[in-house]
């Protein structure tokens, strides 16, 4: 019997062996294959991370704007950005986080879509997202890898011209809307920004369009009319129905970035400044709708900024006013509400994209420029305005009474020129979006911004380029810092030629 039962183990080892075991190397958790469809959402849920995070490492434009300070770690709010390495954090996170998938999904599409149609649609959408997540780039850094830089083959891509770049972006956006149909298919339930309505991303293309002919404005003012006016005539924004937003869900690993950074965290490191608060409230009699949806009131039940970079990093935060309202709750707070944003929690705000607010601060600024976009620069101002105070959670009688003060009234705003009216309220607008809010303010210098008491450098007004391309991409990281005038944070990019207005 014993020797019959190894006789019956030795033939069942050996038949084993002749089994394909190959398949033991396939990791059903990491596959290999992964459907176009999948790689576009994940680089959705990638560039819309990036554009609202609120972390320290990487997307710190809330403080250089100075809408929020730290409260302990002042790094940051002294311009300090190569000791977490957030130059490198943004360029990982645009290039293999978004870039990288919108360009492999746009590859797979013609093999996974057997529809024309649909596949035309998504490629396009695919693109308009790669031309949004570049212009991030490009308005950061300047010249940067584009024609190489999503070519495997090339390790050690060169760098582009900047300028080159943005009217090439310009270029694919034509090609992406007069290639959408809406007659076609599209990513459906994949999308999360649209659902897949190629009429909505036509509409998200333009809107984008008008927004990029406005940022060179001041560089060839002749482009600048002709991409915007087209923009326009085509179809831009027009409600709050139309904003880009990236629906978050409850439970991580999906949940909003603000949140997880200051509530899932437990972190108390940002309060408002007292220049932004200040200037949300030019009346005392009449607060700004959108305070208690921006800020908590502090300890004492007011809303009050610390100066921005005050103290040495021991500021007491319950004195101060941190961010709230529905970014981490919904609704503004009330009396039973706690006032410690780490007691309250919002995990699903969505990520904004692009919005009718800005668009119609752009259009405003359009009519000052002699652009042909129709409307007064007061009635495009006074709709941006309305259109924030809205969106944010205030009503229509709020927004119409706020554009009542003097401060605030067009006529007799805050700004010695139309521009700089428009450019502090869109500052104001532009809450929670500090990386757009700093592209504003580097082209119209203003609302001006006094550098914190201990800053490392002057004012920024580009990122250096990551440590990893001045250590491995050598030859090409010291072409393009010679190229555009050396690798500093106070070497002006191609858009932000003008001095103040």
């Amino acid at each position: 019997m014993k020797k019959t039962a190894f006789i019956f183990v030795l033939v069942s080892m050996l038949s084993a062996c002749t089994k394909d075991i190959t398949k033991l190397n396939i990791d059903p958790k990491n596959p290999v294959n992964v459907p176009s469809y999948s790689l576009f959402t994940e680089a959705e849920r990638s560039i819309t991370n990036t554009v609202t995070s609120a972390s320290v490492n990487l997307n710190i434009f809330r403080l250089i704007e100075q809408q929020w300070t730290e409260t302990t770690y002042l790094n940051e709010t002294n311009y300090q950005i190569t000791y977490r390495k957030q130059p490198d954090a943004i360029w990982s996170a645009i290039y293999s986080g978004a870039l990288t998938n919108f360009d492999r999904a746009k590859k797979l599409i013609p093999t996974d879509v057997k529809d024309a149609g649909t596949q035309k649609n998504e490629i396009a959408i695919a693109d308009i997202m790669e031309v949004y997540s570049y212009y991030y780039l490009v308005t950061t850094f300047g010249n940067i890898p584009y024609s190489q830089a999503l070519d495997i083959s090339q390790p050690f891509p060169k760098y582009d011209d900047a300028a080159t770049i943005y009217s090439e972006l310009l270029t694919r956006l034509d090609g992406d809307i007069a290639a959408l149909n809406p007659s076609a298919g599209s990513y459906g339930n994949a999308d999360i920004i649209y659902g897949g309505i190629p009429a909505n991303w036509a509409k998200f293309a333009n809107t984008l369009k008008l927004k990029m002919g406005i940022t060179i404005a001041d560089v060839d003012n002749v482009k600048a009319k002709a991409v915007v006016e087209a923009a326009v005539k085509a179809g831009v924004f027009t409600s709050n129905d139309d904003n880009a937003l990236f629906a978050y869900v409850t439970t991580p690993p999906n949940t909003n970035p603000v949140w997880v950074d200051l509530v899932q965290s437990q972190r108390h490191d940002f309060v408002g400044t007292s220049q932004f608060i200040n200037l949300l409230n030019p009346n005392t009699a009449t607060q700004d709708p959108r305070t208690p949806y921006f800020f908590a009131e502090n300890k004492n039940s007011v809303y009050l900024g610390a100066d921005n970079g005050s103290g040495s990093g021991g500021i007491v935060y319950s004195n101060y006013s941190l961010p709230s309202g529905p970014l981490l709750t919904p609704g503004p707070p009330t009396s039973s509400q706690p006032k410690s944003i780490g007691s309250v929690t919002n995990p699903d705000f969505p990520g904004l994209l692009l919005d009718y607010s800005e668009t119609e601060f752009n259009l405003a600024e359009a009519v000052e420029r002699g652009f042909n976009v129709g409307g007064t620069i007061e009635s495009h101002y006074d709709a941006a305005i309305t259109a924030s105070i809205t969106y944010w959670g205030g009503t229509t009688a709020q927004a119409s009474a706020y554009l009542l003060l003097p401060k605030v009234a067009f006529a007799t705003a805050t700004g010695t020129t139309p521009l700089q009216k428009i450019a502090l309220q869109e500052y104001l607008a532009l809450y929670n979006r500090g990386w757009d809010a700093w592209i504003v303010n580097r082209r119209l210098d203003y609302p001006a911004l006094v550098a914190p008491p201990n800053a490392y450098s002057a004012f920024p007004v580009r990122f250096t380029y990551p440590i990893s391309e001045q250590n491995v991409n050598v030859v090409n990281y010291n072409q393009a810092s010679a190229a555009i005038g050396g690798d500093k944070v106070t070497t002006k990019l191609f858009f932000d030629t003008k001095g103040a207005y």
